[in-house]
């Protein structure tokens, strides 16, 4: 669904990704980590089309992200670190243009923000403008915003900002029902409880480059305590 091939990203004489490669596959939850400055949101926005790489390629269900942008991105959502959101806008109007942005019908849209503001129960807060919502209502509101026209891939930038333990919950449960529905998530996140909780492969970048790869399954038997082990002898 995803794949990295030799992706790199220079700024001036800085290199920010260094020959980046790697896949994420229908019903994958990809967890990818790494310390500040490592290189993940980087890697994120040329995923998203929002960076174009100085060399290397990002192809999304076999389409190349940057030689055939609008047909790559018609399979990806995308939730930034910090998302933008129109202040005077309704929820319900913020749905329907990303629907719109989508090309979906009336019929699909309707049927798509009925599931996704379910799912993140933002179902009475739709009709009032999102200047009045809190910071973790606008963080569920993007969450179901990139799940309302069923996308192929998710990309999601630290999920769960701004977001109470029963949001958490909620994007939890509902991430890996995604997942086993077919689509595949590659997601950034400092929480290594939630990594461990929701991925079922797992990626550490440092420094730009990709330094470990591996199933969440091999940390299974000492749990989130042996993947920060890992992780902290990976990124010292």
């Amino acid at each position: 669904m995803l794949e990295l091939v030799s992706l790199s990203k220079k700024f001036g004489s800085f290199t920010a990704v260094d020959d980046l490669s790697l896949k994420v596959d229908a019903g994958d939850v990809y967890g990818f980590l790494g310390p500040n400055g490592a290189g993940k949101t980087t890697t994120i926005k040329m995923v998203a089309t929002l960076l174009k790489p100085t060399s290397g390629k990002v192809t999304i269900n076999g389409f190349d992200a940057h030689q055939s942008p609008e047909t790559a991105k018609k399979f990806l959502s995308y939730v930034p670190d910090q998302p933008f959101l129109y202040d005077k806008l309704t929820g319900k109007e913020f749905l329907l243009f990303v629907a719109k942005m989508y090309m979906m019908d009336e019929s699909d849209a309707e049927k798509g923000i009925e599931e996704a503001s379910s799912i993140f129960e933002v179902k009475p807060w739709l009709n009032k403008r999102i200047e009045d919502y809190s910071q973790g209502m606008r963080q569920r509101l993007v969450l179901a915003a990139a799940l309302v026209h069923k996308p192929k891939l998710i990309v999601i930038d630290e999920p769960m900002v701004g977001l109470d333990p029963k949001g958490a919950e909620t994007f939890k449960a509902h991430i890996r029902l995604v997942a086993e529905n077919g689509s595949a998530v590659f997601m950034t996140t400092h929480q290594l409880s939630l990594a461990k909780e929701v991925c079922n492969r797992v990626g550490v970048i440092h420094n730009g480059r990709l330094v470990y790869e591996d199933l969440m399954a091999v940390f299974s038997g000492d749990g989130v305590a042996s993947l920060e082990k890992k992780y902290i002898e990976l990124t010292s």
